[in-house]
Parts: structure tokens; C-alpha cells; sequence
């Protein structure tokens, strides 16, 4: 095995390593659970970043760059999770989508393909189907948690977002069966919202929403 080949081992197992990381712990059984923590975790996954951009770094030094896609699936995972984190937390702060060139600043790689070492427009999207999977899984715990007005805006962000999905033309494979899984995960929080709705929740949480602003 060359020295070049080692290298490239270590730093993805590096990468990997990081996503176990607490900073990178993020979970929606979490943040119901002590929502109060939600902007502090957010600060430290955004600090830890710092560390997967010295780790992508040094993984962009280990191979040549016009070589991308021949060494692509041993860090397709890795940047695929690192994108879901990317896109929980801006979610967390904001419920806005983060676009696939602010989820590559985060990382500190490029968005442009021509540049580089690059976010690959499918891995943002499957990063993307899978921060619908966890948001799905949100709005049943913030049910659970006694926060009715959570699930009808995670509806509309989910909405959005197989909306925006329909619009493509997904050619590989994977994804399009990742896309499948979306389906679910949209029907899964309208039985979330219609449940609110014949229990009357959904109007309480409309006048909490209401008070807020």
C-alpha cells in the first residue's frame, strides 16, 4: 500500500472519528428534551467545524486534485453526514435550508467542482433527505414534549422541500431511493399534524404562535 494511500486512510478515519464526537451529537430526542441547550450546542458544533476544516485540509493534500472522483467513495459518507450536521444546526438557528455554498464555507472546501476538492452536488442532497429524515423525527418529539406549534412548521419547511426534490431529475440510484424515503417522512409529519388538528392542538399552537410575534 503506498504512503499516499495511508494517508488518505488516516485522514478519513480522522473525519470519521469526528462525527462521534459530542459536539456532533445533535438529535432531536435532545433538543426536546432540554431545548433550553439547543443555541449552545449549536455553538460548539459550529466551533468543532473548525476542526473537520483542518481535517478536510489535510485530506485534500493526499491525493492529486484532478483525481476527485477516482478516490471520491472513501469520504462520500463522511461529507455526506458532515452536510446533515451543517443543515441541522442552521435549521436549529434559523429553520432556513442552508445551501449547498454555505454548507461548503462551513466546511472549508469548494462548491465549484472546477475549484477542487468540492461538495458534490448529491452528496449535499442526500446530507439534505437526511436532515428531513431527523426533522420528521422532531416533530413527534417536540409532541411529546408539549411543543404543538413546532411540528405545523417543520410541515411547512418539509413541504418546501419535496417540492423542491420534484423539480429534479434524479439519475443515480441511491439517491432516488433516498428521495423514496422522503415521501415517508413527509406523510409521517402530516399523521403528526392531523393528529394535532382532531385533538385541537393545532389551534392552541397557532395563538402561541401568534404571542410570539
Amino acid at each position: 500500500m503506498s504512503a499516499h494511500c495511508v494517508g488518505q486512510q488516516r485522514s478519513i478515519h480522522r473525519l470519521e472519528n469526528s462525527l462521534f464526537t459530542k459536539p456532533c451529537s445533535l438529535s432531536s430526542t435532545e433538543c426536546c428534551a432540554v431545548p433550553f441547550s439547543v443555541p449552545k450546542k449549536c455553538q460548539k458544533a459550529r466551533e468543532h467545524f473548525g476542526t473537520v476544516r483542518t481535517q478536510l485540509e489535510s485530506l485534500k493534500t493526499k491525493f492529486p486534485a484532478d483525481q476527485y472522483y477516482r478516490f471520491h467513495e472513501h469520504w462520500r459518507f463522511v461529507l455526506q453526514r458532515l452536510v446533515f450536521l451543517a443543515a441541522f444546526v442552521v435549521y436549529l438557528e434559523s429553520e432556513t435550508l442552508v445551501t449547498r455554498e454555505a454548507v461548503a464555507e462551513i466546511l472549508g472546501i469548494e462548491a465549484d467542482r472546477e475549484r477542487g476538492f468540492h461538495l458534490d452536488i448529491e452528496d449535499y442532497l442526500s446530507g439534505v433527505l437526511t436532515l428531513a429524515s431527523e426533522l420528521a423525527r422532531l416533530a413527534v418529539n417536540s409532541v411529546t414534549a408539549g411543543d404543538y406549534s413546532r411540528p405545523l412548521r417543520i410541515s411547512t419547511f418539509i413541504n418546501e422541500l419535496d417540492s423542491g426534490f420534484r423539480l429534479l431529475n434524479l439519475k443515480n440510484d441511491s439517491l432516488r431511493k433516498r428521495y423514496d424515503g422522503l415521501k415517508y417522512d413527509v406523510k409521517k409529519i402530516e399523521e403528526v399534524v392531523y393528529d394535532l388538528s382532531i385533538r385541537g392542538l393545532n389551534k392552541e399552537a397557532a395563538v402561541g404562535a401568534g404571542g410570539e410575534k
